[in-house]
């Protein structure tokens, strides 16, 4: 029995998507297994073999009634909500990665288009030299920058201050390379209108081309901030209080305890699936907008 040619092509179809089907679960296996964990007790937690849905369901990992600090109990534990580190809790963490993350993401962006603004749109002698060194330091790893980076911080006093975490930051070759990117495809005759109006560069910059922008903003402001909001190495060098501490580093003083103190797998479990949400939230909020910001160059030429 011959296949007819519509049958043989979708099964090659069908073939092809194999491979995109097992990376996809493979990237969200991990995950599920958090969510699940995070919901687990103890026991079932570390039960071999393991199960892949939640048993007997427990809120305790996230906030346990019967903990109290002056009287351990068998049985109760410190949830993810109630842990403390030199009495800052964990909603202080939160909010010291969520400051950090908005005003890096922010300030990071709007630096990098205005920057790339004015190399593309009002060029300068030297600009076109200082663009070469911008991608020269884009080739170079940024683990070599730490030391200098460090030696820096250290030099200005802002070892265990939000300076430390916001300021180094900043600056980011590949934003304002992207940047330089998406300016090149703006009309000329749009920014010499606004021109000929009276409109100054900040005026034109903040006014028009920002707005025109946005999507790609939302594309690459997306992946700047859960990078920020990952970032581990650097807080852990120039963070010594626990005031300043991020949630990145809190969970890595809870992945240390699980030697000693198998309880704390499923706290961890609880509070990495708090700390994940909002990249979840912020993605599906600006779906749209990352999606057209990626497509953006897709129809022209």
């Amino acid at each position: 029995m011959h296949l007819l040619p519509n049958e043989t092509s979708s099964r090659w179809w069908t073939l092809a998507r194999l491979p995109l089907l097992a990376l996809v679960v493979s990237v969200l296996l991990p995950y599920y297994w958090m969510a699940i964990g995070a919901f687990k007790t103890v026991p079932e937690l570390v039960q071999q073999p393991p199960t892949f849905i939640v048993e007997r369901p427990t809120l305790q990992n996230f906030h346990d009634r019967g903990y109290t600090p002056a009287e351990p109990r068998d049985g109760h534990w410190a949830g993810i909500l109630q842990h403390t580190e030199d009495q800052s809790g964990f909603l202080r963490f939160y909010l010291n990665s969520l400051g950090v993350t908005l005003f890096v993401t922010a300030v990071s962006l709007l630096a990098a288009s205005l920057v790339a603004f004015v190399l593309v749109k009002r060029p300068f002698p030297g600009s076109r030299l200082l663009f070469n060194l911008l991608l020269a330091s884009m080739m170079v790893p940024w683990e070599v920058t730490i030391i200098p980076n460090f030696i820096t911080v250290t030099d200005l006093g802002w070892i265990s201050t939000y300076q430390a975490l916001l300021v180094p930051g900043l600056a980011k070759a590949f934003v304002v390379f992207y940047f330089r990117q998406i300016m090149l495809s703006l009309s000329n005759d749009l920014i010499d209108a606004a021109t000929m109006d009276g409109a100054g560069t900040l005026r034109i910059w903040w006014s028009i081309v920002l707005p025109i922008t946005r999507p790609s903003l939302a594309a690459i402001g997306i992946p700047v901030a859960i990078a920020e909001w990952n970032n581990f190495l650097w807080p852990l060098l120039v963070v010594n209080e626990s005031s300043h501490m991020t949630l990145p580093l809190m969970l890595g003083k809870l992945a240390g305890n699980l030697t000693f103190d198998p309880q704390s797998a499923g706290v961890l479990m609880a509070g990495s699936l708090l700390v994940s949400l909002p990249a979840i939230v912020a993605f599906l909020a600006f779906q749209r907008q990352f999606i057209d910001g990626l497509t953006a160059g897709a129809s022209k030429g």
